[in-house]
């Protein structure tokens, strides 16, 4: 029963999280009338979550109460600011309840872990059959979106119903932010007379592995691959919508599955090809997948559109997994902790805060004479910058061993 229990919280959590940030982008252009700029901020709210997060966790949640307790709080009042963005009507009132919400839920990702892997005997063989739920969940909520409720419809988007989204997410917060204190107790990890570290909490102890050559062209290549990467995010939903693509958001889920298949066949790629191989896979398809959205089509090229979406497997697999992997590779004992953490704060804080800035920035500035967007220009733009940060790796990084990650 207590597996059954961290898989519905899981699946709760991401379907929480896939229930409106995919269609994020496609609400605030076409009923908060939010520039590129706009969208920028409310998406880069992701960021800013992720940056304060580990001052939540490693301040609170690893100190003075249960993990569980957390959790359910968190998502109650994450419940409250879910509403709040269901009634706002202009980006100005929009902003700051998606800021704030950010805040408090990028934390609650690293609890859901937290709580999952204190009640497993071996979380190396049993976490994985608990965290598809989550994908399971984003999924559900994709195919809900478009084609139980039809919200991304060219219909329902002009009718304001995708703000339905905020509301339906609103209650599944309700839900697991009461069924979150039913879940097994999970006590602070660390002693609260323990001296509290800053260097700790933002993962700084592991800056000592930048001193390896390898190791310091993965961070900055993890870094700028971020940039490619929240184009994808803010921009994906409102292209394929603005291109008349039928039940766009339900599409996108294909991406969820790809992740999923393409996670099983990680372990074989890097125990057959290598990390630099594997990691130089996942930047090519970035590349790849930029293309084929910049010349694809809602009609006769509709597969482009489908193929790059089905892509994410790779370009967040065989870059971002494996990256993780590779980090604690390097890490040893005594840093694996830390270096995950900084690896976490450089990519989804730094990294897609600027990504998520130049994704703003490009997307205004190709605006056509009927103010529709050049999304050929749009896409060519991360498209090219992946491939010149693919070429720089293949010069600078070296080949070398990893662990066996199936091991």
């Amino acid at each position: 029963m207590v597996k059954t229990r961290l898989s519905i919280m899981m699946f709760l959590q991401f379907f929480i999280w896939g229930g409106w940030f995919v269609t994020l982008g496609t609400f605030l252009a076409n009923n908060l009338d939010a520039t590129g700029g706009q969208s920028a901020m409310a998406f880069a709210t992701q960021s800013w979550g992720a940056i304060v997060a580990p001052f939540i966790i490693g301040l609170v949640a690893d100190r003075y109460f249960n993990a569980e307790r957390i959790l359910g709080v968190l998502h109650l009042v994450g419940a409250f600011l879910m509403y709040q963005l269901y009634l706002a009507q202009e980006f100005s009132t929009f902003y700051p309840f998606v800021l704030v919400y950010m805040i408090l839920f990028m934390p609650t990702l690293a609890l859901v872990n937290s709580v999952s892997f204190r009640q497993m005997d071996d979380p190396s063989r049993e976490f994985a059959r608990i965290r598809v739920w989550g994908t399971i969940g984003w999924v559900v909520a994709g195919l809900m979106i478009s084609y139980a409720f039809s919200w991304d419809s060219q219909t329902g988007i002009s009718d304001g119903m995708l703000r339905n989204t905020f509301l339906m997410c609103s209650m599944a917060s309700v839900v697991l932010g009461v069924f979150s204190f039913t879940l097994p107790r999970t006590p602070p990890a660390i002693d609260r007379g323990e001296k509290l570290k800053m260097r700790e909490v933002l993962g700084l102890d592991a800056l000592a592995l930048l001193k390896d050559r390898n190791f310091a062209v993965f961070f900055v290549s993890s870094i700028l691959i971020c940039i490619p990467l929240a184009f994808y995010y803010q921009n994906a939903n409102p292209f394929l919508t603005e291109i008349d693509v039928e039940n766009a958001t339900a599409k996108m889920t294909i991406g969820q599955v790809s992740e999923v298949l393409f996670m099983l066949l990680l372990p074989v790629f890097l125990k057959r090809f290598g990390i630099k191989l594997t990691l130089l896979i996942g930047m090519l398809a970035w590349v790849i997948r930029y293309v084929l959205f910049a010349y694809g089509n809602a009609d006769d090229l509709v597969f482009m559109l489908i193929v790059g979406i089905a892509l994410h497997g790779i370009c967040y697999d065989f870059f971002f997994v494996s990256g993780q992997i590779y980090t604690d590779s390097k890490a040893g004992h005594r840093f694996k902790s830390s270096a995950q953490g900084m690896i976490t704060l450089a990519t989804y804080g730094v990294g897609m805060l600027i990504g998520f800035w130049a994704s703003g920035m490009i997307t205004d500035h190709y605006v056509n004479a009927d103010a529709s967007r050049d999304w050929s220009s749009i896409w060519l733009f991360p498209s090219i910058f992946a491939l010149a940060v693919m070429v720089a790796f293949v010069v600078f990084f070296r080949s070398e061993k990893i662990e066996d990650p199936s091991s």
